[in-house]
Formats: C-alpha cells, sequence, structure tokens
C-alpha cells in the first residue's frame, strides 16, 4: 500500500503527492457508504489502478478537519481580515476563530490592505485577546516579512471575506505564485472568486498553505460540531475568569456573579468579542444534540 498527501482536490479527483510524483485518485466508493470525505491535507494510503491512477483505501488518523473550508491537519488557520473594501466585521473574525480555537489549529489575525486603513481597531480587539495580529499590505509589501516568518515550517490555511486578499497575500510571500486576483465591486464590496478549489502551496520558508474559496455570510456547518458550553473555550481572554464565576454552570451571558462579565465590565475583555460570544451561544443554544456531527461524520 502507498502513502501520500492529498494537496488538491478537484471534479471528483484528489491528487496525492506520494514521493517525487503525483498520481491523480478516486476514492473508494466505501466512502460515501459511511459518510466520509478525503480532504486536502489527508495522509491517506491509496492503491495504483489502471492508467497510472489510483484509489484512496483510507484516510489515516486526522489532527483536525474543518467542513468550510474543506481541508485537514492544519497548524494555523491565517485569517484575512481588512478595514478597506470589503470591510470584514468582527463577527465574521470570531467565529472562524472560534472554530480554529476548538480545533486544536491556532488562530492568527492579519489586517490587509493596511496602505488603505490601518484597521487600528481590529488591532486593538485581537491583539488584545492574545491572537498574533498583523498588519500587512499586499500592494506596498508592509508586513509580509513578518507574516513569512509567523507561518515558516507550518500548515496553514488562509481564509476570509471574499475580496479581502487571500490571493493578493499568498502572491506577495511567494514570487514563484502567480495565483489568480479578482476586482472587487464597487457596488457590492465583495470580491469575484478567484479560488475555485482548495489546493496547497509549498513555501520556500517551508510553509505548506492551503487557499480556499471566500466567503462572507454565515454558514451553521462551520460550527456544526460545536456545543453551547464548549464555546467558552473558543475566547482564550476568558480563561483567567472562567473558574473564578459564583455557579460552576455559568454561560458568561447574564449571570450573577460572573467573573467574566465583572471582567468585560472592566474593559479586560473588548465588548465586540464578548458580544460575538452571546450571539454565538445564543446560535447553539437551538442546536439539538442529536444535530451535533461527531468528527467523524465530517
Amino acid at each position: 500500500m502507498n502513502k501520500g498527501l492529498i494537496y488538491k482536490a478537484l471534479s471528483g479527483f484528489y491528487y496525492v503527492e506520494a514521493a517525487d510524483e503525483t498520481i491523480r485518485c478516486r476514492a473508494r466508493g466505501r466512502f460515501r457508504f459511511d459518510n466520509i470525505q478525503p480532504l486536502v491535507g489527508d495522509m491517506v494510503e491509496f492503491e495504483r489502478g489502471q492508467n497510472d491512477e489510483g484509489v484512496i483505501k483510507s484516510i489515516l488518523p486526522r489532527r483536525n478537519s474543518f467542513i468550510r473550508p474543506p481541508i485537514a491537519n492544519m497548524d494555523m488557520m491565517v485569517i484575512i481580515a481588512s478595514r478597506a473594501v470589503p470591510v470584514t466585521v468582527p463577527f465574521l473574525i470570531d467565529r472562524i476563530a472560534a472554530i480554529a480555537e476548538l480545533n486544536d489549529c491556532e488562530p492568527v489575525i492579519v489586517i490587509n490592505k493596511c496602505d488603505l486603513d490601518p484597521g487600528d481597531e481590529l488591532f486593538e480587539i485581537y491583539s488584545g485577546a492574545g491572537y498574533k495580529t498583523i498588519r500587512v499590505s499586499a500592494e506596498t509589501g508592509q508586513g509580509i516579512d513578518e507574516l513569512s516568518r509567523t507561518v515558516a515550517g507550518s500548515s496553514c490555511v488562509f481564509t476570509g471575506n471574499s475580496g479581502v486578499g487571500k490571493s493578493s497575500i499568498l502572491n506577495a510571500l511567494d514570487s514563484g505564485f502567480h495565483i489568480q486576483v479578482g476586482d472587487v465591486s464597487d457596488k457590492l464590496g465583495r470580491g469575484r472568486h478567484t479560488t475555485r478549489h482548495t489546493e496547497l502551496y509549498r513555501l520556500a520558508n517551508g510553509a505548506v498553505i492551503a487557499d480556499t474559496p471566500g466567503f462572507s455570510a454565515f454558514d451553521p456547518e462551520l460550527m456544526e460540531s460545536v456545543t453551547a458550553d464548549k464555546l467558552q473555550y473558543a475566547f482564550r481572554e476568558f480563561t483567567p475568569y472562567r473558574d473564578k464565576c459564583q455557579f460552576l454552570d455559568c454561560a458568561h451571558v447574564k449571570e450573577k456573579g460572573c467573573a467574566v462579565l465583572e471582567a468585560l465590565r472592566e474593559g479586560k475583555i473588548h465588548p465586540s468579542r464578548h458580544s460575538s460570544y452571546v450571539k454565538l451561544y445564543e446560535q447553539l443554544r437551538q442546536v439539538k444534540k442529536w444535530e451535533i456531527k461527531s468528527p467523524e461524520q465530517r
């Protein structure tokens, strides 16, 4: 049995990197029956078939996996944001960061287009919450070296709302990339989708980076494996206060004796972050336990 890494998925085929070659593979039919989908980033076992193609027989244990973007085994989730057009709202960043936190994946916040708007409020929110936060400009090159040092040697997924500059940043990180970049619509404030599939790219600094289709609307599936009681662990600035609440089952929303709310009042937690937490908590409370998917079903 051969082993390899899925580095691209396109039109029902999985492109597996094994030794010094790439094998185009199909997934065994059993996967569909078991509701299992191979993902870019998966290490797999495969058998060669006819016409130099292969069949994926098994998926090796994953460190983590995500539904959107469809990716596995990532060390970092690089969340691209902007205060220039298209403007990124903090709630978008917070829900993506929460998914990363709960899946053993380190969120890194990158504020792009800082030559147009430095994004001071975003920098304050996320650096204050304990996240590595980097101001960059794919246009001028500002911050690109710092971002390169941050991701060096890691497996990273780049994500964010459409038009925010994911592909431009990848092109700036490595001159060998020539990823198509789309214009931002002045009317809608959104970028055209230039990334049509998920694919891994290797940088000279040893990083393995995934570029993924952008998204801007809330997708409930992003949090389909999260329960309301677990959400508090996705907000790292809650950590010093969680165990000091008056009640063990405190939801940190409006309870009496809540240490998290006290920290909020004292300015130790940013109001924007707590607002996102409450919004996500109320959404997750509506999810029935039987609707929550296990990692094997994702």
